[in-house]
Parts: structure tokens; C-alpha cells; sequence
């Protein structure tokens, strides 16, 4: 029992140590590479707005929801439509398991992401974009930033 006990703690201290929180310049270069500047109409300052008011950058980023889902990563993605995780029926469009969108390898959450604004209405799956972001001045969410 002793040796679960200590298993459990090395485990949860892993998943501690790879959290990794991005810049914001940073994670401009990523999404510029990416190909998410002008996405689907999209600029990069409303993909790294979003991304802050979502996770504040953290690609570990979970919440639970009422209805039993759960919201991961950077995009905080959901469970429930678009990924794959143990506790539940899911539909999984992004053909990705929920732990891929909790990584540093940001590939799957930007997949993802990419499907979501294509399949659905732009951002406005992002309810903390549309309270945050919408509408606003975006230049500033890259200012300082070299993004080539």
C-alpha cells in the first residue's frame, strides 16, 4: 500500500513538472507557424486572446463542467464534442484523445482548434473570446512580438 501511495505521488509530480505555461510571444510564433494568423478570417491577436482569457496560456489547463465534461488545454477544448477521455461517451470530432490537448506539443489542440472555428461558428464556440475579444482592438495581443 505504502509503495501505491509513493507511485501516486511520483505520477502526480510529473504531471506537475511538465505543466508549461507559454509567453505570449511565444505562443505567437507557435500559432504564426501554425498557420492560425488570418485563419478562417481570424488574426493572430484573436487566437492569443483567446487563448489567454481561456487558459492563460497553461497547456495543462482542465475544468470540469456541470455536466460532467471537461475543458482541456491551451483552447480549453471540450470533452463532450471534440476529443476522447475515459469517463465518457463521446462524440470526438478532432479524432484525438482528450490527454493529447494537455501537452506542450501544441499540434492536436491547433488541429483541433482549427476544426472548431471551420465547423462551427468562427469563435464563438469560445464564450471568454466573445466576452473578451470580439470586437476589440487585436494589435496589442501581439505588440512586441516578432512573429515572422
Amino acid at each position: 500500500m505504502k509503495a501505491a501511495g509513493i507511485l501516486a505521488l511520483i505520477i502526480s509530480l510529473s504531471i506537475i513538472a511538465e505543466s508549461k505555461v507559454y509567453t505570449r510571444c511565444k505562443l505567437a510564433k507557435i500559432f504564426v507557424k501554425a498557420g492560425l494568423d488570418n485563419y478562417e478570417g481570424f488574426t493572430l491577436g484573436n487566437w492569443i486572446c483567446m487563448a489567454y482569457y481561456e487558459s492563460h496560456y497553461n497547456t495543462t489547463a482542465q475544468k470540469i463542467l456541470e455536466d460532467g465534461s471537461v475543458d482541456y488545454g491551451i483552447f480549453q477544448i471540450n470533452s463532450f464534442t471534440w476529443c476522447r477521455n475515459v469517463r465518457r461517451q463521446q462524440k470526438n470530432h478532432c479524432h484525438v484523445a482528450c490527454s493529447a490537448l494537455v501537452t506542450d506539443d501544441l499540434t492536436d489542440a491547433i488541429l483541433c482548434a482549427k476544426k472548431i472555428v471551420k465547423e462551427t461558428q468562427g469563435m464563438n464556440y469560445w464564450q471568454r473570446w466573445k466576452k473578451h475579444c470580439e470586437g476589440k482592438d487585436m494589435s496589442e495581443w501581439k505588440r512586441g512580438c516578432e512573429v515572422s
